[in-house]
């Protein structure tokens, strides 16, 4: 698939690590297209009931995308495609599970948050602190999705004052199943028990729960072009500019 991203199969399971921890696991364009590959072959794989995502190096899940990646395309159809991918992930029959080890901001989050379950170490923080770095913003139904998970106030806090959710408060609003020392000691119990439940029930429930979020998270009219008006406004040029001369930006 590609060098970024290991792939571990076993009965019943496939574990995905997001491998750059010197990025902090940032996602390339070649790791989102092994994962839509990936979400594609799972789609139709019945032997396969769980999905484990998780990063290397005991830092970070994933600290959104490489943001270079942006400069050799239109940044909302590149958006679209990465929207495209979240999608897949949040259809597929199996029940996904993010182990999250470390900082899981932008991309990651957004990753994490399309997943069904997710696990977390105690120094674990969740965020999109967009507007203190990129100056760029979410297609809506990214937000109604995190929204989804945990809840508005957070969701709010995490894009309008840009601060970081740690572990215990992602817990205790329902947004975690779990806070461990160690993913390596909560992760083969909760697998485990996943794989003795019924396939058709779990099915059946990611189905329904798949149209309420359908109904509910809908992008407004005009969401598309009022992303467009962000990624070619000053806001984002400056973010994009600081980011890779490891500056901080001035905004207007």
């Amino acid at each position: 698939m590609t060098a970024d991203l290991l792939v571990e199969r076993r009965p019943g399971v496939v574990e995905v690590t997001f491998d750059r921890p010197e990025r902090h696991n940032a996602f390339t364009q070649g790791m989102y297209a092994a994962l839509h590959e990936l979400c594609d072959s799972l789609a139709a794989d019945a032997s396969v009931k769980v999905l484990v995502l998780r990063g290397a190096g005991g830092r970070a899940f994933a600290a959104g995308n490489e943001i270079s990646d942006f400069l050799s395309q239109d940044a909302v159809v590149y958006e679209d495609w990465i929207r495209a991918l979240l999608l897949k992930l949040f259809a597929l029959p199996q029940v996904t599970i993010a182990a999250v080890d470390g900082v899981c901001v932008g991309g990651g989050l957004a990753v994490a948050t399309h997943c069904d379950l997710r696990v977390a170490t105690p120094h674990s923080r969740f965020g999109y602190p967009i507007a203190r770095t990129l100056g760029n913003a979410l297609a809506a139904p990214i937000v109604y999705r995190c929204a989804a998970v945990f809840g508005e106030p957070l969701t709010r806090e995490m894009l309008l004052a840009a601060r970081l959710v740690d572990a215990p408060r992602a817990y205790a609003v329902g947004a975690l199943t779990a806070v461990a020392p160690s993913l390596d000691d909560e992760l083969p119990g909760l697998v485990e028990s996943i794989l003795s439940l019924s396939s058709v029930t779990l099915r059946a429930t990611k189905s329904q729960l798949l149209a309420q979020a359908a109904a509910l998270e809908v992008a407004p009219d005009g969401d598309e072009d009022l992303l467009r008006e962000v990624y070619t406004g000053p806001d984002f040029t400056e973010g994009v500019r600081a980011f890779l001369a490891k500056e901080k930006p001035a905004f207007g």
